[in-house]
């Protein structure tokens, strides 16, 4: 009969490979190294293969032990989610969900989506993030983001999805630009101009120097910013042209006078994705938010706005 493995035999085996050593492994979890040893002989024995190997520097996992840390980690998270989950049903008790989210994301209608839903949920608590979508699928695949939202031309390998919402892509310019006066325009109409670039490391700058460099020129913006707002600033001030998301332009161009002109690239149309490492391991309130968010969004996309 296959032996069930001990939950607090995973958490050391995790710590010892995390640590790189019993002895910081032990005092990580207030056990005496002798025990964490002994514990980890019987996984050896229990699988039948060698776990861990001296490595530079103290232990690290052979391929066996990198498939065991890996399920290991999965396995108690899912404990976690199981206590977590149990525990909301006790009265009065408040349930802590940490959600990651994109500037594009968090700056067009998902915090009003938020709101309503905690005005709905007074017993639950939400950390809601800004983070680049690299962060994001990290964290979640890390484990330490109950669930993001972010561009699904992200790395999304690994992740299951949920549709959230479409947004598209402008050009942004100043009204005495010579591009103002155009209808619309390929990105690469753009290329000869001083651009504005907006949050360093994102998925939609390192689109933009890729399909820069495609066209054999090398994307330098005169100057880097970090939000919406300050982007239209620059571009106010006839610093260069942004490419930014058009809900979110529109009522600073509207108040600074500029003009957005709708690129023709077919990636210019965006989708925004929920992404989570298993809705099954995502807890009941958990689950119920990604299910509200999805709905809200669908709502509005039928509508039109």
């Amino acid at each position: 009969m296959a032996r069930v493995f001990d939950p607090v035999s995973l958490r050391l085996f995790v710590a010892v490979c995390e640590e790189g050593n019993i002895a910081r492994a032990a005092e990580r979890e207030a056990i005496v190294p002798s025990a964490i040893s002994k514990r980890l002989g019987a996984l050896e024995d229990d699988v039948g293969v060698t776990l861990l190997a001296r490595a530079r520097g103290g232990l690290a996992p052979t391929p066996a032990g990198e498939a065991l840390l890996r399920q290991s980690r999965e396995v108690l998270l899912l404990m976690e989610r199981m206590h977590a989950e149990l525990r909301e049903f006790g009265a009065g008790v408040q349930v802590n969900l940490r959600v990651l989210v994109s500037l594009s994301v968090i700056s067009e209608s998902l915090p009003d989506d938020i709101s309503a839903f905690l005005a709905a949920h007074p017993q639950v608590h939400i950390n809601l993030e800004e983070q680049t979508s690299a962060e994001i699928t990290r964290a979640v695949r890390d484990g330490t983001a109950d669930f993001g939202v972010c561009w699904n031309a992200s790395d999304l390998a690994g992740l299951e999805t949920r549709d959230y919402r479409t947004d598209r892509v402008w050009l942004v310019a100043h009204p005495r630009h010579a591009l103002a006066g155009r209808e619309s325009l390929a990105f690469r109409d753009t290329l000869d101009y001083e651009s504005i670039g907006v949050l360093p490391g994102s998925i939609m700058e390192t689109m933009l120097r890729r399909l820069t460099a495609a066209e054999g020129k090398l994307r330098v913006p005169r100057i880097v910013v970090s939000t919406f707002d300050a982007a239209c600033r620059a571009v106010a001030a006839n610093l260069g042209i942004a490419i930014l998301p058009g809900e979110v332009a529109a009522p600073l161009v509207s108040t600074l006078g500029l003009r957005m002109l709708p690129l023709t690239d077919a990636w210019a149309q965006r989708r925004f994705v929920v992404v989570m490492r298993s809705s099954a391991a995502l807890s009941a309130t958990a689950r119920e938010l990604v299910d509200y968010l999805c709905a809200q969004a669908r709502q509005r996309e039928d509508r039109g706005g």
